[in-house]
């Protein structure tokens, strides 16, 4: 599962059970972190979710700033109320990304507002995935 967290909403995305392949799953509008929590351990054993990995906001000069500091605080007690493992994802131009495949797709405005969350935490997410994934074996033959 990947998690966009935002102020006011959260992106939430899903992989396939190989870990191959996210896919934008919904966006859940924030209210109170007991409720965030509750929300969570209910859509985690729903789908079964094995691991959450949480973009992590990076600055394009790679260091951590405040908004960093508030979504490791968020996920620390968010880790109170699961017993899921959670793996913190640079998640550095995720939303423009999403954005930029929402506007390819044909959407505009509204539209884009309303899924652009679930998207950038598919971005997260298949960046995590790719990373993760073992590399492709060269055949013996190839020259």
């Amino acid at each position: 599962m990947g998690i966009d967290l935002g102020e006011k909403r959260i992106g939430i995305a899903v992989s396939d059970q190989t870990r191959l392949i996210a896919s934008a799953h919904s966006v859940m509008k924030r209210k109170s972190r007991a409720e965030d929590f509750e929300r969570f351990a209910r859509f985690i054993a729903e789908q079964q979710i094995t691991l959450i990995v949480m973009g992590l906001p990076i600055t394009l000069a790679g260091h951590e700033g405040d908004r960093a500091a508030w979504v490791r605080d968020y996920t620390a007690d968010l880790c109170n109320h699961i017993d899921v493992p959670v793996v913190y994802w640079d998640e550095s131009l995720s939303t423009k990304q999403a954005e930029a495949s929402l506007r390819a797709q044909g959407k505009r405005g509204r539209k884009i507002r309303e899924h652009v969350d679930a998207v950038a935490a598919a971005v997260i997410l298949q960046s995590y995935l790719d990373a993760d994934r073992p590399p492709l074996e060269q055949p013996d033959d190839f020259e």
